[in-house]
């Protein structure tokens, strides 16, 4: 081997060794940018699935709330006393407080409507209302017989007040209307209320 050769070896080592440099500096580079771009994809669908999640969580929220809320039919006199009339109601039964209550309550609260007038008794309180076989048994406060001034007509109406709102609901086949929890022949002597009474579609 010439000694130009000899001489020209150190040279071409190096430029050897500086491209294998160069080579591990572009993998590293390489490397660096994949991990990035993983890592940011991983990131980007953690977020969309946590957003997915609360998005999820408050639709079932709100389906449950929406749920609780029932839109129901109460009814009253018309002004001349010959039918009964429907009045859409919105209730919202609570823990201690069924829809039965709750329809009850606002059937007692009055109309709301042109053309509608009140039959109940000024003062009358709800007291319970149960459901068993079909079967609603509603208890009011005293007022409801005392406090009564209609004659025949009115007793029809104000019994059937009572009995198409309850049967709205329909599992409740029948109404028995106490007193006091007590059972009554009548509130005023022209209507029989000691038995369970069906709904009353005649006054609709």
């Amino acid at each position: 081997m010439t000694t130009k050769w000899l001489r020209a070896i150190p040279t071409l080592l190096l430029v050897l060794l500086l491209a294998l440099a160069a080579g591990c500096g572009t993998q590293s580079a390489s490397d660096s940018s994949a991990s990035s771009t993983s890592s940011a994809a991983s990131s980007s669908a953690s977020s969309g699935k946590d957003a997915s999640t609360s998005s999820s969580s408050a639709s079932a929220t709100k389906a449950a709330q929406d749920a609780k809320t029932l839109t129901v039919n109460v009814y009253y006199p018309n002004e001349q006393g010959t039918k009964l009339l429907a009045s859409q109601r919105k209730i919202t039964p609570s823990g201690d407080k069924d829809k039965y209550t709750a329809i009850l309550e606002s059937l007692l609260s009055g109309p709301a409507e042109k053309g509608q007038t009140s039959i109940v008794p000024k003062k009358t309180k709800l007291q319970s209302v149960t459901l068993k076989n079909g079967t609603a048994v509603v208890s009011f406060s005293s007022e409801l017989q005392k406090n009564f001034v209609g004659g025949s007509t009115g007793e029809e109406m104000l019994v059937g007040s009572i009995v198409n709102t309850l049967t709205e609901f329909p599992e409740v086949k029948q109404v028995r209307i106490l007193i006091d929890g007590r059972s009554i022949e009548s509130l005023s002597g022209h209507m029989d209320i000691s038995m369970p009474l069906p709904r009353m579609k005649e006054l609709l």
